[in-house]
């Protein structure tokens, strides 16, 4: 079940076939086809997405093909994977199951032919009635919901990637590089836990030195030339090296719920700030590459003195920059908020390959071009963000529905289209919650949970729901609206379609919304 050997369990068998990619739409799956591109020779690639629908779809897999799949994780993540033989039964032991029943109760007629395998044991009680069996099945269902239960991320598949190819001493720096952004991206997008991103952090910091201690031999000199990575300490402000000061600190999380810029008190305390600072406005209102070099040289250090006066004592964060040549610089999250807009764009209207197409080529370092035009987009995404959490903060959308707080984004909501992709819903809500929090003065509603929805599609008058767990700095990150979502929606028969590799996200008819509310309410309460 598990790759124990990785050359002949993995690299052989790629090398020699062909093989499909299970590939979600995120960041981080994105870096890791990257990097095997690069690590298999791939100039050309057919990409073929195939949306996984959950625990239904993998368990055919197992059944249809469990010789062929192997999960490859890290030893080191705890992810509780059960076992093939807990959950599944082989052909010979369903044969002889089947030819015992068949001899000893013909009457019974839903056995199934030989040779053909069978869901769970659910499906072989109701065919044998044995005891035996039910006290099996029940234990089965018990592995199944304890694995169930609870959705959250382990290692990047982009840094576990790398290792892969590092182990196979066939690691460049541009898989590092994208190894980064795959880490990054978890970051950003508030999967994991800060001491998990900082111990990551730290594996990755001694593949850039022994990278960047390589010698120049002939093999290795283009890389070194053209790509170099560096470990810092920078601000915690979204693409404030590609936009205004003043814009980055308005648009980013951390800064304007601190500040609660969606109040006039929180517009007076910024103005504070940026007088603290010393910073004249003309300087912190243009782009940065505009800004004097004399102010910039002492930037970091300056807002970071600031900030700690105000109560923002976590501005620095550990992160790497790399520089293509000597001209363009990006920090790793002004990439990841790049693809996700690429991937995400709504300004035309693509199909999801092309998106991301799109988004993949602007991780090469030969297409800057790109990579700039997805930072303008990300640019208009956060600012869409910022100005929707404003917006319902401001007119209260945000409630209490007891176990849960739900805020519902209507039809004709300015950028209500954005939204209806998962990646910009999800930074929607985890923003929305934060403000909330930093905001609210009920003490219940701090430990509460989000439920979000938005318009998906119009024509076909469907929304997008998505769930995360309550806002806290020491968090596992656990979310199980996963579970609860295919409860509800199960109870009620709602129309859902669960069409993403995270189960906390759903789609729904609009009409089947509220009493699919209704039942999750009941469910949590």
């Amino acid at each position: 079940m598990f790759v124990t050997d990785i050359r002949k369990e993995f690299y052989d068998i790629v090398v020699n076939q062909r093989v499909v990619l299970l590939v979600s739409l995120d960041i981080d799956a994105l870096c890791a086809c990257k990097i095997l591109q690069a690590l298999f020779h791939c100039d050309q690639v057919q990409y073929t997405l195939v949306p996984v629908t959950g625990w239904e779809n993998l368990g055919t897999a197992f059944l249809e093909h469990k010789e062929q799949i192997k999960l490859l994780i890290k030893q080191d993540d705890d992810l509780g994977v059960p076992s093939y033989e807990d959950i599944f039964h082989d052909d010979e032991d369903e044969d002889e199951e089947g030819n015992r029943d068949d001899s000893g109760n013909e009457s019974d007629g839903g056995a199934e032919p030989s040779g053909k395998r069978r869901r769970f044991d659910e499906h072989i009680q109701h065919v044998l009635g044995d005891a035996s069996h039910r006290g099996a099945c029940v234990c089965r269902r018990e592995i199944l919901f304890d694995y169930e239960q609870y959705e959250y991320h382990g290692t990047s598949a982009a840094m576990f990637m790398f290792e892969l190819a590092w182990v196979m001493t066939k690691d460049t720096k541009d898989m590092l590089w994208w190894s980064i952004i795959g880490l990054t991206d978890q970051w950003v997008h508030d999967k994991i836990t800060h001491m998990k991103y900082v111990t990551d952090i730290v594996a990755l910091q001694r593949h850039v030195s022994r990278h960047n201690h390589r010698n120049e031999d002939e093999e290795n000199s283009l890389s070194i030339d053209c790509i170099r990575i560096s470990f810092e300490y920078d601000l915690r402000l979204a693409l404030y090296q590609h936009w205004s000061l003043y814009e980055s600190i308005c648009n980013s999380c951390y800064t304007s719920c601190n500040f609660k810029l969606w109040s006039i008190n929180g517009q007076k305390k910024l103005q504070e700030f940026l007088a603290d600072m010393g910073l004249p406005l003309k300087q912190v209102r243009q782009k940065f590459n505009s800004m004097d070099i004399s102010v910039k040289e002492n930037l970091r250090e300056v807002i970071e003195e600031s900030s700690n006066k105000f109560g923002m004592k976590d501005i620095r964060v550990q992160t790497f920059s790399v520089h293509f040549g000597f001209k363009n610089r990006f920090l790793a999250s002004d990439v990841v908020h790049a693809a996700a807009a690429l991937l995400e764009n709504v300004e035309k209207e693509e199909c999801a390959t092309d998106n991301f197409i799109k988004a993949l080529d602007c991780l090469s370092r030969s297409n800057i071009e790109r990579l700039h035009v997805g930072i303008d987009l990300a640019k208009k995404k956060l600012k869409a963000i910022q100005q929707t959490v404003a917006s319902c903060i401001c007119t209260n959308l945000l409630l209490s529905q007891g176990p849960f707080l739900y805020c519902h984004l209507l039809e004709g909501t300015p950028d209500v289209k954005l939204f209806s992709k998962p990646l910009a819903l999800s930074l929607l809500c985890k923003y929305l919650l934060k403000a909330f929090v930093c905001s609210t003065r009920n003490k219940r509603c701090k430990v509460l949970p989000l439920i979000m929805a938005a318009p998906r599609d119009v024509d076909k008058g469907t929304v997008i729901v998505l769930g995360i767990p309550p806002e806290s700095e020491t968090s596992d990150k656990k979310n199980f609206f996963g579970r609860a979502f295919e409860k509800a929606a199960e109870s009620t028969s709602s129309r859902a379609l669960h069409d993403h590799f995270d189960t906390s996200i759903i789609e729904l008819k609009m009409e089947d919304r509220s009493k699919f509310l209704d039942a999750l309410i009941t469910l949590l309460s």
